[in-house]
């Protein structure tokens, strides 16, 4: 059950940066503290020998946090069967 759910989670999670980086609703600043950091750990690896976390790796923890945070931040709807984004209780 819970690999299922791991799954879901992941599988769901480009689809809901991509509605939230092509939202209106959400400011353009805010989309930039997605990209920015991202786009500059995958072109700038090498200038970070300390931090030795694989691209991919860094790319899903920020997406799976940005995509949060700003569902969060904008009220914006859930598309149906996603369960994930929904504030807790």
């Amino acid at each position: 059950m819970r690999r299922k759910s791991f799954f879901r989670l992941w599988s769901h999670l480009p689809s809901r940066v991509w509605r939230i980086l092509r939202s209106p609703q959400v400011a353009v600043s805010d989309k930039l503290w997605f990209i920015i950091p991202v786009l500059l750990y995958w072109v700038l690896p090498d200038f970070m020998p300390f931090v030795p976390i694989d691209d991919i790796a860094v790319t899903a923890l920020a997406a799976g946090w940005f995509a949060g945070r700003m569902e969060r931040k904008y009220a914006l709807e859930n598309p149906p069967g996603n369960h994930y984004n929904r504030t807790r209780p």
